[in-house]
Formats: structure tokens, sequence, C-alpha cells
């Protein structure tokens, strides 16, 4: 018996001209994102996705290939400016904002978001003899 195939439509996401950049910069990879200010994405790339591989992915010229090419989708689609919210302590950090801004997308401010421990995690108790 033939199996049947769903058919998927793609979502439209109304792409206003001012909306939000999400760049994660994590040891092995970067991703950025672009949205609407509602949060529906509206373009995104990453390292990986731009052909590198293993350490090269965590290099400024892979976000700026992968900023790049994530831009000048959302620039066609009609965004203009965006707030930047960086995560992570990655290497590509600047290098995707400074693309993402000469892609001819204005960067209104940049907020770094990266998580911090206040405390940490309990430590263990002390060794019984």
């Amino acid at each position: 018996m033939a199996k049947t195939t769903k058919v998927t439509r793609k979502k439209i996401v109304k792409v206003d001209p001012i909306g939000q950049a999400h760049i994660f910069a994590s040891f092995n990879n970067l991703i950025v994102t672009l949205t609407n200010n509602s949060g529906q994405t509206i373009s995104w790339s990453s390292a990986g996705k731009m052909g590198f591989k293993g350490s090269k992915k965590n290099t400024p010229y892979a976000a700026q290939t992968a900023a790049q090419d994530c831009a000048k989708v959302a620039y066609d689609m009609g965004l203009r400016k965006v707030k930047v919210f960086v995560k992570g302590p990655g290497a590509g950090r600047e290098s995707a904002i400074r693309t993402i801004n000469a892609a001819g997308i204005e960067v209104m401010e940049i907020m770094d978001i990266t998580p911090l421990p206040h405390n940490g995690c309990r430590s263990p108790k002390r060794r019984r003899v």
C-alpha cells in the first residue's frame, strides 16, 4: 500500500521594518536568526549551514558569512532596523553584528543576554572516611 504524504505549507510571516536579531555564539557553532517584533522568524543561518565543519564553525569569518546570508534575505523582505540580542561566549559575536550592519540593516541597540550563574551548583559534601 502506498504511503500518503502530508503537504505542509510555509507560514506567511508579517515583516515589519523594525525587528530583532538573535545571535547565539557557542564554542562549536554560531546561529543568526532575524525575527519580527512578535518573534516569528524571517530568516536564519548558521556557520554549519554555510558549509563550515569542525572547529572552523567557531571563527569570525564563519560568523560573517552566516550573518551576511541571513541579512540579505531579510533585507530583501523589508527588514531595515534591528535590536540585537547576543547570547553565548563564541568568537564571532562582534563580526556577526558588524556584518548585519554592513548589509544595510541598522543596528539600534545591542543587548548581551548570556546567562551567568549567580552561585553555581551546590558543592558536594565532604568525603566520609
